[in-house]
């Protein structure tokens, strides 16, 4: 590892920037990451809503890839929005033949507002992703799909999910509990060594455009300077939870709103 962690984000452009590519840099730089990004797709994005689809062409993601890491040593990669299945394969080929690096999965798959990011021929390509990255973060619709089964509704029932994950090939598994009633927000942490139910206080916003992929990307910028990924995870979390309480500052958009990545830096 350099002296500062070197993160590569692998997704697509948000034009709002509470989302994608740009929340992903936005987060390397809050927690003292230098990032690099690979584009998979370009959108037409507000805070309102998606309204546009424009997919990288997947042999041009390959070849921001190789140019990129011939040159510069990575130290951890968040994958975001991949679009295609065959975008899908083209990441998952590539983490193949570059394997034993920290790598983070963010299955983005539907957009706050409910915009559909992932063509449904794709999912399949993601349940054969599973396998080559170090941690997924689904939260619960998402993991629903990749299981082809029925939302949980509670934590057991996100425990017994993430359980099923592992079964897909999944080292290690944090399934978001976000979309869950009630004060607290739960996610279930499951690895090698076991599982936990990672609790925080729950925040009451509207503003919540990114939240996903901040906190995959914080997974990244943070596990090369953290002893597992467990303490990456929970670091994570309890940093989101201060970018969701200090995101109804920035008064951004008439929609959802993104958090603030700045907010330990910024003045209110």
């Amino acid at each position: 590892m350099t002296a500062i962690p070197v993160t590569l984000t692998i997704a697509g452009s948000d034009p709002s920037g509470g989302a994608g590519i740009q929340a992903d840099l936005k987060t390397f730089s809050a927690l003292g990451a230098y990032g690099c990004a690979v584009l998979t797709a370009l959108t037409a994005q507000s805070t309102q809503g998606v309204t546009g689809v424009h997919p990288v062409p997947p042999e041009f993601v390959r070849e921001q890839l190789e140019t990129l890491v011939d040159d510069v040593s990575l130290d951890a990669v968040k994958i975001g929005m991949l679009s295609s299945a065959a975008t899908v394969r083209t990441v998952t080929d590539f983490l193949a033949r570059w394997p034993g690096h920290a790598v983070v999965l963010d299955p983005v798959m539907v957009s706050t507002a409910g915009s559909r990011l992932l063509d449904d021929d794709a999912v399949g390509a993601v349940r054969d992703l599973l396998p080559h990255v170090s941690v997924v973060t689904p939260n619960v619709p998402e993991a629903a799909v990749l299981l082809d089964g029925e939302e949980a509704h509670d934590v057991d029932g996100m425990r017994a999910q993430a359980r099923a994950l592992q079964r897909l090939g999944a080292a290690r598994v944090l399934l978001k509990g976000g979309h869950l009633r009630g004060d607290e927000a739960a996610d279930v942490w499951v690895d090698e060594a076991g599982e936990e139910v990672l609790v925080r206080s729950r925040v009451e916003t509207p503003n919540t455009h990114g939240t996903g992929c901040s906190l995959s990307s914080a997974i990244a910028a943070l596990r090369p300077r953290r002893t597992s990924w467990r303490d990456a995870a929970a670091d994570a979390k309890s940093w989101l939870t201060g970018a969701l309480r200090a995101g109804a500052g920035l008064e951004i958009g008439r929609g959802p709103g993104p958090v603030h990545h700045f907010y330990e830096y910024w003045r209110q």
